[in-house]
C-alpha cells in the first residue's frame, strides 16, 4: 500500500473508528557520505487499536526504519504519523519522549536487563520517570510480572533464569506504564524454538487483552501468530494481508516436546 501525494484523514475501521497509528505518505532518507538512501517510498498504513502486526522483510527493505518512526525514535522527511490521533512528527524531543514512556512499551531482541537487579527492579525501572510513590512502582512492577506468569520469579536475578524467563521480564517492563502499544523488535530471535511460541502465547494472550502489538520478525513461523502480517521491500510495502488459519501458540505448545537442559 503506498501513499498519495496529498495528506488526508486517516481511514477508519469497520466500527467507524480512526486507527490507533496511521502512517501517511512517509518518505525517509538518509545522508551517507555522498550518497543519499530513500529508505521509505511514500508508505502509507494504518494500525487498528487491538490488532496484532507482524512486520517483515530484509535487511535494508524499509522495516526497521517503519518501527523507528511508530516508536517515536525517528521522524518522516516527509509525510506524517498520528498516533492516537496526534500528529508527531512536529513534537518536540522532549515531548516526543513523554509519548514513548506513557503510550509506547518497547521488546528487543536483546533482553537489555541490569544483571545487579532483580526481575521486579528491572521491571520497575521505567517508572522511575514518572511521579510516582515507591509502594505503587512496586505494585506496577508485580503486576506486570504477574501478567507474564513470573510472580514467582520476581526477586531472581536475570543470571538465574532462562532466555525465556528473561525475555518475560523485557515484556513485563515494558507493560508497567500501562502502555497502549507494545512495539517489539526480534522478540524470538535469541530463543529455541519451543521458547519462542511460549513468548507468542504471551503476546496472544495481552493482545486478547486489548493490548495493540506490532512486532517485527524474519521467521514466518512466528509471523503467523499475529492477526496481520505487513511485508516491506524497497521502503515499500508489498504486502499487506490477515492471517489465514492463524494458529494459538497454546495449542501449538501441547504438540511440541519439552526441551531438556
Amino acid at each position: 500500500m503506498t501513499g498519495t501525494s496529498t495528506l488526508s484523514l486517516p481511514a477508519r475501521d469497520a466500527r467507524g473508528a480512526p486507527p490507533l497509528l496511521w502512517v501517511e505518505n512517509a518518505h525517509k532518507y538518509y545522508e551517507m557520505g555522498e550518497a543519499r538512501v530513500h529508505a521509505l517510498r511514500g508508505v502509507t498504513v494504518g494500525v487498528a487499536g487491538g490488532d496484532f502486526v507482524a512486520v517483515m522483510g530484509a535487511s535494508g527493505s524499509g522495516k526497521s526504519t517503519f518501527m523507528n518512526i511508530l516508536g517515536c525514535l525517528d521522524r518522516p522527511t516527509s509525510g506524517r504519523y498520528l498516533l492516537e490521533g496526534i500528529d508527531v512528527s512536529s513534537l518536540t524531543k522532549r515531548e516526543l519522549a513523554g509519548i514513548r514512556n506513557r503510550k509506547l512499551g518497547f521488546v528487543f531482541q536483546g533482553f537489555n536487563l541490569i544483571a545487579r537487579t532483580t526481575a521486579l527492579e528491572n521491571v520497575a525501572l521505567p517508572t522511575l520517570y514518572t511521579r510516582m510513590h515507591k509502594s505503587e512502582r512496586t505494585e506496577r512492577a508485580a503486576e506486570a510480572l504477574a501478567k507474564v506468569g513470573l510472580v514467582d520469579r520476581a526477586g531472581h536475578f536475570p543470571s538465574q533464569m532462562s532466555g525465556g524467563q528473561q525475555q518475560r521480564v523485557a515484556i513485563a517492563r515494558a507493560l508497567v506504564n500501562g502502555p497502549s502499544i507494545l512495539l517489539a523488535d526480534e522478540p524470538t530471535g535469541n530463543l529455541d524454538s519451543r521458547t519462542s511460541v511460549e513468548i507468542m502465547e504471551v503476546f496472544q494472550d495481552l493482545n486478547d487483552r486489548g493490548l495493540t502489538i506490532v512486532m517485527v520478525t524474519h521467521e514466518h513461523d512466528i509471523a503467523r501468530f499475529a492477526k496481520r502480517v505487513v511485508v516491506f521491500r524497497d521502503g515499500t510495502i508489498r504486502k499487506d494481508e490477515a492471517t489465514v488459519d492463524r494458529p494459538r501458540a497454546a495449542n501449538v505448545l501441547q504438540a511440541l516436546p519439552t526441551l531438556e537442559d
